[in-house]
């Protein structure tokens, strides 16, 4: 898409002032459908360990078949026994407009009981809130669209077009990821028009109160980074200057106190600038302050205490995962750490890779770059995709529904400081946008965290978005 940044802000503001689709409320069986998936979503574990995205995505498809879905439009298929994919179709009016496709992904990150307050493979509902591993990545959105794509089917809806639904295998990690291996093994199942991406986007809150709409237009690239040291051994009661592990704990140290340089690309500058007037006292000033040339260093200090202001200013690079030595009394002989680093737009994993070498300063620590069980000398050269915006016939059923549920709130673009499955996508030529209507707090943001949440509201207000959102976009008005 060519359309300039200005011109899409521009578009958003005309498509706001458009009717509102009439107001609708969930009906007693409809609710309780919807809750009934999230549970039982909830509580199938799928992290890349001990899990199984075949056990979810068979689930799924039973509900769907039990719906009353043709047998040859709800499939189940993967690389092997434990990475299943689903792929569920809607059948449209029979016209020239290709498919749309809707992704998400019913994997999870890792949860071990003892971090967190409850089983995060229990579905719990608490003070307002559900509880459970996924209930805001993105076994949410998964529950919404298979909620959805049953309401469809009971009403006989018709679409304009076919609408593919692919809730897919190891997109937080693991070595089958499902949208890239049906891309390459079933391109034919999931080939669309463009994609509609749930896990990327959503509402933005603060203490349960809207602020704006986000709908991704970019995102980071992500890479991890192997940072080891090595070390002769021996015994412990004959320590040597050159432990293993202090070199990776200086390296990581100089890391934590090395911040990457402040930067705002046309995506994230554009977010700030329709971000400033929604906040108030300090932070309304800051943002502007960011925003001045040159930047007012105060500002960006201020900005950067906070996490996610941070995230979206510049390449971020953290430490997650730390292992050495063999014995209690034995000097180590090898001190290993994970870095997992979020890229901004414009540079390479390679750039950021020779970037932790200055930092670390240290002969003794090498940078390797690690991916899908391999690690390599070098890193990609590859930088994130281009910011995608999305085009009329998407916003405006975009801000006709979301005008009337959360309140004509703006709907503004934003970066998205993850990573997801639109890389995969877009390098296939499908255009894809982050589009979901789960209203989290900006400073409740809980996904590959203990005590994963979302409030109960946010959840269904969630259910009747998707719901009214893909009617508005399908049904040729």
């Amino acid at each position: 898409m060519k359309t300039s940044i200005r011109l899409w802000l521009g578009i958003l503001l005309s498509v706001l002032l458009l009717p509102a689709l009439p107001a609708a409320t969930l009906d007693d069986a409809t609710r309780q459908l919807a809750r009934d998936i999230f549970k039982q979503l909830i509580e199938i574990n799928t992290t890349d360990s001990v899990g199984s995205t075949t056990v979810a995505a068979q689930a799924m498809a039973k509900r769907l078949l039990d719906a009353g879905f043709a047998p040859e439009d709800v499939k189940v298929l993967g690389p092997n026994e434990r990475k299943g994919n689903l792929v569920a179709r809607i059948h449209g009016g029979g016209g020239a407009l290709k498919p749309i496709l809707i992704i998400g992904h019913l994997d999870v990150v890792e949860a071990l009981r003892a971090d967190w307050t409850s089983d995060p493979f229990q579905f719990l509902e608490k003070d307002g809130f559900f509880y459970g591993r996924g209930t805001q990545d993105m076994k949410v959105n998964d529950a919404i669209l298979i909620a959805s794509f049953i309401r469809f089917h009971q009403e006989r809806y018709r679409p304009d077009r076919d609408i593919i639904l692919a809730l897919t295998a190891d997109e937080e990690g693991g070595n089958f990821n499902g949208v890239n291996w049906l891309l390459q093994n079933h391109r034919d199942l999931i080939d669309a028009a463009f994609v509609l991406n749930a896990d990327a986007g959503g509402v933005t809150t603060v203490k349960g109160k809207l602020v704006n709409v986000d709908v991704e237009a970019a995102e980071k690239l992500y890479a991890d980074f192997q940072v080891s040291a090595t070390n002769p051994g021996g015994h412990s009661s004959l320590p040597v200057p050159n432990n293993a592990i202090y070199h990776i704990a200086d390296a990581l140290g100089r890391l934590e106190h090395s911040p990457f340089p402040f930067e705002l690309t046309p995506i994230t500058r554009a977010y700030f600038e329709k971000r400033a007037p929604l906040e108030s006292g300090q932070t309304a000033a800051d943002m502007k302050g960011i925003l001045q040339t040159p930047p007012d260093a105060a500002a960006i200090a201020r900005m950067s205490a906070d996490a996610r202001f941070n995230s979206l200013m510049r390449t971020t690079c953290v430490a997650t995962r730390l292992a050495a030595g063999h014995a209690n009394n034995a000097l180590p002989q090898l001190a290993q750490a994970n870095v997992n680093c979020r890229i901004l737009p414009g540079h390479s994993a390679e750039e950021v890779r020779q970037e932790l070498v200055r930092i670390f300063a240290d002969p003794e620590v090498a940078v390797r770059y690690a991916t899908g069980g391999t690690v390599s000398e070098g890193a990609p050269d590859a930088k994130s995709f281009p910011p995608i915006l999305p085009p009329d016939e998407v916003l405006k059923p975009l801000a006709r529904v979301a005008g009337e549920l959360f309140d004509g709130i703006p709907i503004i673009p934003e970066m998205e400081t993850g990573a997801s499955d639109s890389i995969y996508t877009i390098a296939a030529g499908l255009p894809s946008y982050g589009i979901n209507g789960i209203a989290i707090d900006q400073d409740d943001v809980r996904m590959h965290g203990r005590d994963e949440r979302v409030r109960v509201s946010s959840y269904f207000a969630g259910v009747e978005f998707y719901y009214r959102y893909l009617k508005a976009l399908t049904s040729g008005q």
